[in-house]
């Protein structure tokens, strides 16, 4: 959406002209003199707050020397910059051009004689300390030598290569598996090919160099990536702090040379669009405390954001981990109540639960399927679960709807286990071919991650497991696939929640009912597969040979299976969903779309508590949803309901209901809400650059900057950067004979 400049006579906007705009200060007392140089009366009544959120100057009523550029890409004001060319005068010739909300103010006797007052106090302190202009101050800086600038220009070929190599996804050493005895590193060959294609600034820093020495250390080839990754991140920050509201999203670990590393991700609005962007990656050590400490000093000291403005969290993870990272977000919202744990939008919900649920037999079970996806995402493999289906259900339209269901990513869909359940026959079928591997088509490794599949899937406590997770599971599934749809689906799963936990109160009350027919479905599957009904292995090895005989299976399983998923599902559902975040999900009836639909009905006051304290006027909330309701209650029959939270943002006008917007902006980071097509890569790049590289040549530095390879950068920043950082230093100063 454009920036339209506040002064008055000025018609410019930001989409027709290169001119910078710039936000009112947020500082009340240099807001107070923006205003009045301004002589705008309405803009006399609101905050600087406000003023900095919605209104802006353009560069024209600034001194030129007040106003200079940081990068190609940025333009500032100094901090003391007071907007003073106006055109007070060209609206007299023809009033009617004047509009009226930029009608000039009239200056009365008082106000001209606080200007004179003012310009004789500015004009004292100027003759007391001058400031210089840019020029004067450009005149004053020592030239740079020819030795510092060939210095420069050296250094960017530098920061040019590393950055190609992230983008491009090159590790900076080759696979020492596929290697074929060259000692040469990619960096080294990127080197030598840009100097053999007439880099004259590397064929001077190396040409005397031996030829079997090695150009960079590795102490400084981290130091330039660094520097690369740092000024990378800081361009993501500033458009975060911009937007000021944000949430927290972290993903699965990662290992890197044997440390566990949390990736971190940011929720945002930026230009009304809601992003999602990858940050960096975290040391995972330490207990839940030393974690929240860890995660805290990385938003605030290092990134200069404010947990204050942290509306919401989600972690994915599995296993022990899941269970660390619930207590690392129970912690948070203690010192940070509007922190709202969620579930992740890019995660289902069942999914989600299945993850949560610290018991071995279910973190077993979906361990191995997360090796059933990494095995059959292959075409070869796929081929062969598809023929099994089609053997198995023969000429049936079961057979192709089973193919579509196993198509990519299917292990993890909302109904994952009731596929799991049909495939099962085929997909052991199909497994056994690959072992036979008559064709001599499967590696060594495929057949034995095959057999450790089928290890699992083959055992009795396996495909109960499976079946109460199925049935379970059925009562949150339209909810959790409501989750991931658009705002009007987020909205009404936020209201049929009471419905969900009903409907598992009800099963949970009649436990022994349910948990007989779920056991009877179980060995029913297992008859198929050949798998004899049995006690866990371990349970027995565990028990006197005298007691085993008299425990049943059925009662084994209800206690240690049905019981402890049906009551770990309901816990959970009950703390991802607490009234607070129940409060801000049903805040979405702010959206027209969903006004329509509730007939402009809404009661969003009784909702507004939760984020009272970020509006920007509170105490006219009541009023201004008001004139939101009525706005679309009656508007033209031609003109369309937004339906997302998006569509309202990019909406012109939503800027004149500020509350509204800020409430928008704020509901848009929560990490629940699903991510626009566009807007979710970051996740897909990630996991795209693990896949596509061994893991010993990962390196969290070209992670990132692959994963951000979209993010604008200024090369003379990064070269500033460096030369302020490591003054002493001299890449390629300390060459070497590569070993």
């Amino acid at each position: 959406m454009p920036n339209f400049c506040a002064a008055p006579n000025c018609t410019r906007k930001s989409t027709e002209s290169d001119l910078a705009f710039f936000r009112f200060p947020r500082d009340p007392e240099r807001c107070k003199l923006w205003v009045e140089n301004c002589r705008r009366a309405d803009l006399e009544t609101k905050t600087s707050d406000q003023l900095n959120k919605h209104y802006r100057l353009c560069a024209k009523h600034f001194d030129p020397a007040m106003v200079y550029k940081t990068s190609p890409y940025r333009t500032v004001l100094k901090d003391t910059a007071i907007p003073t060319i106006f055109d007070l005068t060209s609206h007299l010739k023809n009033p009617n051009t004047m509009r009226h909300r930029k009608r000039i103010k009239e200056l009365t006797e008082e106000d001209l004689q606080k200007i004179k007052e003012r310009q004789m106090v500015t004009s004292i302190d100027q003759l007391v300390k001058k400031e210089p202009t840019v020029e004067e101050s450009n005149n004053d800086e020592p030239q740079i030598s020819t030795e510092e600038k060939e210095y420069r220009d050296y250094l960017r070929s530098l920061f040019e290569i590393m950055l190609m190599m992230g983008k491009q996804n090159i590790p900076l050493k080759n696979d020492p598996v596929s290697d074929s005895g060259s000692k040469t590193s990619n960096l080294q060959s990127l080197l030598d090919m840009r100097m053999n294609a007439g880099d004259v600034v590397l064929q001077k820093r190396f040409q005397a160099t031996a030829v079997n020495s090695e150009y960079l250390s590795s102490t400084h080839q981290n130091q330039l990536l660094d520097v690369c990754e740092n000024t990378v991140r800081e361009e993501i920050l500033l458009e975060v702090r911009e937007s000021r509201f944000f949430s927290l999203v972290t993903g699965e670990l990662v290992e890197f040379a044997g440390e566990s590393q949390l990736p971190v991700f940011l929720r945002f609005v930026s230009q009304n669009v809601l992003r999602e962007e990858f940050l960096d990656f975290l040391l995972f050590e330490g207990d839940e405390f030393a974690l929240v400490e860890k995660l805290e000093t990385q938003l605030t000291q290092r990134w200069g954001l404010s947990m204050e403005d942290c509306r919401g969290q989600a972690h994915k993870a599995t296993g022990s981990v899941s269970t660390k990272m619930k207590a690392v977000a129970v912690l948070l919202m203690e010192k940070y109540p509007l922190m709202l744990h969620m579930p992740c939008s890019s995660t289902a919900l069942n999914i989600h639960l299945a993850h949560s649920l610290p018991f071995p037999n279910v973190q077993n079970l979906m361990e191995t399927l997360r090796r059933i996806r990494a095995l059959f995402e292959a075409p070869f493999t796929q081929d062969e679960l598809h023929k099994a289906i089609s053997l198995y259900y023969p000429k049936s339209e079961k057979a192709e709807l089973l193919i579509q269901n196993c198509a990519s990513g299917w292990t993890e869909q909302h109904n994952v286990f009731d596929v799991l359940l049909e495939v099962l026959p085929p997909l052991i079928f199909s497994i056994e071919t690959i072992v036979d591997n008559y064709d001599g088509k499967f590696t060594a490794k495929v057949i034995a991650d095959v057999y450790a599949v089928t290890e699992t899937l083959a055992d009795f406590e396996t495909i109960v497991t499976v079946v109460i997770l199925k049935n379970v599971l059925t009562f949150t599934r339209a909810f959790g696939r409501n989750l991931q749809g658009e705002t009007l689906d987020v909205f009404s799963a936020a209201n049929s929640l009471t419905a969900v936990l009903h409907s598992l109160n009800e099963v949970n009350d009649n436990i022994d009912v349910y948990h007989e027919f779920w056991y009877e479905e179980a060995l029913n599957v297992a008859g198929l597969l050949g798998v004899q009904e049995n006690l866990p292995r371990l349970f027995i090895r565990k028990q006197r040979t005298s007691e085993i005989g008299e425990i049943q299976a059925e009662a084994y399983y209800k206690e240690y299976v049905t019981m402890p998923v049906m009551c770990g599902i309901m816990q959970e559902v009950e703390d991802m969903f607490s009234e607070n975040n129940l409060k801000a999900l049903k805040c979405l009836s702010l959206v027209p779309g969903i006004m329509g639909q509730l007939k402009f009905n809404t009661t969003e006051e009784n909702y507004a508590d939760v984020y009272r304290s970020d509006l920007p006027s509170s105490d006219t909330l009541t009023a201004e949803l008001h004139c939101w309701r009525i706005k679309w209650k009656h508007r033209g029959k031609e003109v369309p309901l937004p339906n997302t939270i998006h569509e309202t943002l990019q909406l012109p006008d939503v800027n004149f209901f500020p509350n509204v917007n800020t409430f928008l902006k704020v509901l848009s980071t929560l990490p629940v809400l699903k991510l626009a097509e566009n807007n979710n890569a970051a996740v897909k790049r990630m996991q795209a650059y693990f896949d596509s590289l061994p893991s010993l040549q990962w390196n969290k530095s070209l992670a990132m900057l692959n994963i951000n390879s979209h993010v604008k950068y200024d090369l003379d920043v990064m070269v500033d950067k460096y030369c302020r950082l490591y003054p002493e230093e001299d890449p390629g100063s300390d060459t070497k004979p590569i070993p």
